[in-house]
């Protein structure tokens, strides 16, 4: 199994999705397990001074001004773990919690918290045990951390509440420690405090979501390119020299995986023919601008997600210099702002898709294709009400583009008056991104019958490729009108499976 080891400098985020998505086994470097003694020894030291200190000796938010006593810290670190565990709703899913705990690993190895490293190592257990907490949807702020979330991770690695087993079966926490030889941690000054004060579940969501997107938008230029073709357009537009003069990377990424698709077509440079036009609409001309757009905004995501690996999150921090300090670096503001941008790119690039989609359907538009693409139009209403979805599809995209990082609630007696909302940022984006899923695999749905309807003209070779392939998974093709959700289902199944993208690279090498 491959193995991910966890020192002080971050990871990276090919190391978060292997072991969020492919339970890859975690290790602490001998670099991570030294500075988290160093940094644990000038935490031990604050705490046996009289001196008030934040997270250390004193309560916590608004509560900070009490000084507790030593006889009450390991109480108070007990408590704050327990009274933060407040989440409530649907659970969250299980990569989404791996993600989040190892995330919290990374910073604690940092050695940047004061945790001990036995705390740090029973983390990197319970991930290898495949013991998920039972994390919900509602309780964070994205502000002081995705405190709730975080919360019940660190509830179960204190032997409380509930985790899901290897096996998939809930059980109380403390039952799966023992079934795998994990002894509960007895919490320390600061060590409850630490293990909540990130910005770990945004970051792992965001995280998860450019992999996907990074599928997705190759996937819509891939489909773009079979819609160009069906309606009889011009690839002209795609040529490099004309995406030069606005030189934006994206654009020209995505122009030259549709020109890569189209290559060796015969359908394509008709749209002078028996209906001439002078240009294509602008869902099919303009393609290349709207998705390399999104792609551009993928790599600013991306910039700002290498950052945040490379951080040590957390309130107070020890700082190499041997002082801890408060600070407000928890503050989910630069991941929440992204994780908007990307809800927004997405929601654009499902409705250019989807109008593309109509496009195909309007015998007005289509040049020569069928009404609806349908075999016996009148009797069969083909994929009339595929569109009706897809369009479904692209107005909850459009809800969903509207910033949860605009908002603010303040908490804790408003010594949290301004929060980032970025756990809500990510929560929506997963949502738009499988719904984009979805619109992706409609247009490519309608695009392949439609290429299969031009009769006497020969497709592309990865045309050719993608109908093969999409027809071996189980997606039919033109015929008479049957159950359409089955085919959508499976068509859905070949885009989020990457499918679509392995089919045409088969043919073209690999997509921008």
């Amino acid at each position: 199994m491959h193995s991910v080891v966890v020192g002080t400098s971050g990871v990276t985020a090919s190391d978060v999705l292997a072991v969020a998505r492919d339970d890859a086994r975690v290790e602490l470097s001998g670099e991570a397990v030294a500075a988290l003694a160093a940094a644990r020894e000038i935490v031990e030291a604050l705490a046996a001074k009289p001196e008030p200190v934040y997270g250390v000796s004193t309560g916590f938010g608004a509560l900070a001004t009490r000084h507790i006593s030593p006889e009450l810290r390991a109480q108070l670190q007990r408590n704050i773990v327990r009274s933060h565990a407040a989440g409530m709703g649907p659970r969250v899913e299980r990569e989404v919690v791996r993600a989040l705990m190892f995330l919290r690993l990374k910073t604690v190895c940092s050695g940047r918290t004061g945790v001990r490293p036995s705390v740090a190592q029973t983390m990197a257990d319970v991930l290898n045990a495949g013991i998920t907490p039972v994390v919900h949807e509602f309780g964070s702020l994205g502000c002081s951390g995705d405190l709730a979330p975080l919360s019940h991770c660190a509830l179960t690695l204190m032997g409380e509440g509930d985790a899901e087993g290897p096996d998939g079966v809930v059980r109380p926490a403390g039952e799966l420690l023992a079934a795998h030889g994990i002894e509960p941690v007895e919490l320390r000054e600061k060590e409850g405090l630490a293990l909540l004060n990130g910005t770990d579940g945004m970051l792992g969501m965001l995280i998860m979501a450019l992999a996907d997107l990074d599928t997705l938008y190759k996937s819509a230029d891939i489909t773009a390119a079979l819609s160009l073709e069906a309606l009889l357009g011009t690839d002209k537009v795609l040529a490099p020299e004309l995406h030069a003069v606005r030189p934006h990377p994206g654009q020209g990424a995505s122009a030259a995986n549709m020109l890569a698709v189209l290559k060796g077509s015969e359908l394509t440079g008709h749209h002078q023919d028996d209906a001439p036009r002078v240009q294509d609409a602008y869902s099919v001309r303009c393609a290349p601008q709207v998705a390399g757009a999104g792609r551009d905004t993928m790599d600013h995501a991306r910039l700002v997600a290498d950052r945040e690996l490379a951080s040590a999150v957390d309130n107070p921090v020890v700082l190499p210099d041997g002082r801890v300090e408060s600070n407000g670096n928890f503050h989910g503001a630069p991941v929440a702002y992204v994780l908007d941008f990307l809800a927004v790119v997405a929601a654009d690039l499902g409705s250019i898709a989807e109008r593309r989609t109509d496009r195909l359907l309007d015998k007005n538009r289509s040049h020569g294709l069928p009404p609806f693409l349908a075999d016996d139009a009148g009797v069969d209403s083909g994929l009339m009400i595929a569109q009706y979805t897809q369009a479904a599809l692209v107005g909850e995209m459009k809800r969903l583009a509207v910033p949860a990082s605009a908002d603010s609630i303040p908490s804790s007696a408003m010594q949290e008056d301004h929060v980032s909302m970025g756990w809500s940022a990510a929560r929506k984006l997963r949502t738009a991104v499988d719904n984009l899923t979805r619109i992706v695999a409609i247009e490519l749905y309608a695009a392949t019958r439609a290429v299969e309807l031009r009769a006497g003209l020969t497709p592309a070779p990865a045309s050719r490729a993608v109908i093969a392939a999409v027809r071996a998974a189980g997606v039919a093709g033109p015929g008479p009108d049957r159950f359409l959700a089955p085919d959508l289902a499976a068509a859905d199944a070949f885009v989020r499976g990457g499918h679509l993208v392995a089919a045409v690279e088969a043919v073209t090498g690999p997509l921008a």
